[in-house]
Parts: C-alpha cells; sequence; structure tokens
C-alpha cells in the first residue's frame, strides 16, 4: 500500500514536471483526421504490459493494413516522456496513462477530445466513464479499475455481510476472544477511508472539481471521522493500525488469522492466498445510514494524442481506441495482466463472474466508486486527513476540531503550492 500511496502523490504532482513544449492547441478529434490511411500508428503502452497488445494489435493490422509499432514506458513517466518526445519521430498517436493524469496532459496540450457515442459510452460503468471525462470532455476509454473492496476469511465468515452493522457485530464477537480481531482498515489513509467520508455526505472538492470549496469538515464529515473513531475506541482496531506501518499491521493480522476480515485491493489477492487464507472477496458493506461506501478508484485509460491530429492519424487512433478497449480484447488483456476491465457486459456475463470472483467483486464496487480527483492540489489532502483521523482516534482532539485543522491546513498548502493555478 506504500507504493500505492507514493504512486497517488506523483500522478497529482506530476503537472509539476510537465515541460512546456506541447504541440499546439488542436482542438477535437476531428481536426486533423484524415481519409488518407496511415502506414503505422505509435502506441505507448505500461511497462511489461506489451504482450497483452500483441494479439489485438495483429488483428487490427489485420483488418485495416495498419501497422501497429509500441513502446513500454512506466505508466507514470508517460506524461514526462511526452514532454520530451513529443515533437520528435517518437511522438505516439496513442497512450495509455492513469486518469489523474489527464487534466495536467490536457492543459499542456498533449491529449485530444474524443468524439465517443453513446452507445460505446454505455459499454463501461458511468464511474469509469465520469473518470475519463474532464471538464464535460471525454479523451479516453477505460482500460483497467482498481479500488478497494471487502476481503474476508472464508474459513471464519461463510459469506460477507451486507452491511457494517453486521461487520461491526462480527468485530465484537471477535475481540472478545485475546488477540483476534474482526474487521480492519487503515483508514488514518484517506485513500481507504474516503468511502466511509463520502457514503456520510461530505466531499473533498465541490462541484467541478473546486479547490476553493473543501467539505471535508462539514457536519456529515464530523458524522463519518466520529464512525471511524468507534472502531478505536471500542478497541475493535489494534493500537498499530496507524500511521505508515498501519497496512503492515493489517495484513499481517489477516496473514496470520488473527482477523476475520480487511478492506484492501486487488494488489492484496496473491499475498493472502500464498499465505494460506482462503479468501473471498465482495463489494465493501453499505454503511449504518444505508449508503454505499464511494471508494476511491484508480482507472487506466487510453488516449489519442494531439501529435496524432499534428500527423493526420486521429481518426485511425481513435478506432484502434475502441477496438483495443472492446469486450473480447478487454478479456484477453484481464487473462494475461489481471488488469480488470470496467465492462458492464462481463459484470453481466454470470459465467465470467463465476470464473473470476475476485475481478468480478472489484467492478462490482468500482460502480459505486468516485475517481480521485484529477486536480494538483488533492496532493494537499493525503497528510491533513491522515493526521485528523490519528489526532482523532488517539483521542488528542474531537472530531469537528481535528477536521478544521486539517482543512486550515489544505488550504493553506493549496495557496503555498497552487496559487497559480
Amino acid at each position: 500500500m506504500k507504493k500505492w500511496t507514493k504512486l497517488m502523490l506523483a500522478s497529482s504532482l506530476a503537472v509539476g514536471v510537465l515541460a512546456a513544449c506541447g504541440p499546439q492547441d488542436e482542438g477535437a478529434s476531428s481536426e486533423g483526421s484524415s481519409n488518407e490511411k496511415p502506414e503505422k500508428l505509435i502506441v505507448w503502452e505500461d511497462q511489461d504490459k506489451g504482450k497483452a497488445l500483441e494479439a489485438a494489435a495483429d488483428k487490427f493490422t489485420e483488418d485495416t493494413g495498419i501497422e501497429i509499432e509500441y513502446k513500454e514506458y512506466n505508466i507514470t513517466e508517460i506524461q514526462e516522456n511526452l514532454a520530451l518526445d513529443g515533437n520528435t519521430s517518437n511522438a505516439p498517436d496513442v497512450v495509455t496513462m492513469s486518469h489523474d493524469g489527464i487534466g495536467p496532459s490536457v492543459t499542456k496540450g498533449y491529449l485530444q477530445e474524443l468524439d465517443i457515442d453513446d452507445e460505446t459510452k454505455a459499454l463501461y460503468t458511468e464511474s469509469s466513464m465520469d473518470a475519463m471525462t474532464y471538464k464535460d470532455k471525454v479523451y479516453g476509454l477505460p482500460k483497467a479499475v482498481e479500488t478497494t473492496v471487502f476481503i474476508y476469511n472464508k474459513d471464519k465468515l461463510a459469506e460477507a455481510p451486507e452491511t457494517m452493522d453486521e461487520v461491526y457485530e462480527v468485530s465484537k464477537e471477535a475481540v472478545q476472544e485475546d488477540g483476534q480481531y474482526g474487521f480492519l482498515s487503515t483508514w488514518d489513509n484517506f485513500y481507504f477511508s474516503h468511502g466511509v467520508f463520502h457514503g456520510f455526505g461530505s466531499y473533498v472538492f465541490g462541484e467541478g472539481d473546486d479547490a476553493s470549496d473543501i467539505g471535508l469538515n462539514n457536519e456529515s464529515a464530523v458524522e463519518a471521522l466520529n464512525y471511524i473513531d468507534k472502531w478505536y475506541d471500542e478497541g475493535l482496531f489494534p493500537s498499530g493500525l496507524l500511521g505508515e506501518n498501519a497496512s503492515d499491521v493489517m495484513s499481517g493480522q489477516f496473514n496470520d488469522g488473527n482477523a476475520v476480515a480487511v478492506q484492501n485491493g486487488p494488489w492484496a489477492f496473491k499475498d493472502y492466498e500464498e499465505n494460506g487464507i482462503n479468501i473471498g472477496v465482495s463489494p465493501m458493506p453499505k454503511l449504518p445510514n444505508g449508503e454505499r461506501q464511494g471508494t476511491y478508484m484508480g482507472v487506466k485509460g487510453w488516449f489519442v494524442t494531439s501529435f496524432a491530429a499534428q500527423n493526420g492519424t486521429s481518426e485511425y487512433a481513435q478506432q484502434f481506441v475502441e477496438y483495443i478497449t472492446n469486450a473480447e480484447n478487454a478479456k484477453a488483456r484481464y487473462e494475461m495482466t489481471a488488469e480488470i476491465p470496467p465492462l458492464k457486459e462481463l459484470i453481466e456475463d454470470e459465467a465470467w463472474v463465476s470464473e473470476n470472483p475476485y475481478a468480478a467483486a472489484v467492478m462490482e464496487q468500482s460502480k459505486f466508486g468516485i475517481a480521485m480527483p484529477a486536480i494538483p492540489e488533492m496532493a494537499e489532502v493525503w497528510e491533513p486527513m491522515a493526521t485528523a483521523v490519528s489526532t482523532t482516534a488517539t483521542d488528542k482532539a474531537e472530531a469537528q476540531e481535528a477536521l478544521d485543522d486539517a482543512v486550515n491546513v489544505i488550504n493553506q498548502q493549496i495557496e503555498a503550492n497552487h496559487s497559480g493555478n
């Protein structure tokens, strides 16, 4: 989880490393498209994922006569490489990146709007398409989604609870035995606790990612933090489940068989299985108010660059993006990479769900998920919110005071670091 947190911070700050050498403003994808078929398209793929692209690329070439030349880059470095290689012969027509890179890339002129019809949009979950949208314009199609889910030991719990009230009762019973716990989560990491805050009705930034409107100390946020604090106050979480080692503590307890369930993401499945845990996976249970937990999610997508417009390849680049994200190719990619495609068709396919229950649970939870804000101001939220949960959980402050302090710090940091945005 430390790696994921670093990735979030790096992505949020990526705008700071983009050099001002992008192409001239080209507008939407209809501009710069051409009826003249190109000989090839250059595609930038994620590191070590190129093999998963080859079969679809070969079929696209067979159908269209257009060769696909792909290059692999670490996905966190693609924005920087667009700045370096954008106006060279290596300039890509199509790139992959995480959704929180869309805003900075559009601002620098690296991506172009796509002309996607409603029928194509309807293939994907609404939340994943929202993640591909920036300022009401669609810039990509979703490739893969990650969000946290409810992971439980099936030897300790026959089936996943529907509500957090049920989970609470499981935890109350479990702690009656020394060294045993029910449900655990690293809620002082806002990536994990956002689902609770959102479910109780609070928000990070106002409508349209308005960083001047922060909703993390309103009445709903206080209610959420008091709910979180209850789990610490009543001894349902171990004392070490705070701070930089919290993720290790949580997974250690679960791997040792001392916890019934945890909140974690698909990156943890393999570790738990290798430690002999008979895991089940389900969407996060509903909160006491009956609302779903709006867990943060990350979405990777495919995008057409503005360099394609300059080269007259936009039309065919978009065709390729639509082709590689269709159900057939998405299924094949999942088999090779375990990257979970947010396609409605798969969620509704009973046979596929039965064969891929972990992925199906992540996809189901992603329907309620919230894409992490793609604006650079998000970098200022993580640490103050971690402090708010920690100070409340250790009885150093009441929820309202802790959240007021957090919002004050967030506003100060935004003013200091992003006043020019």
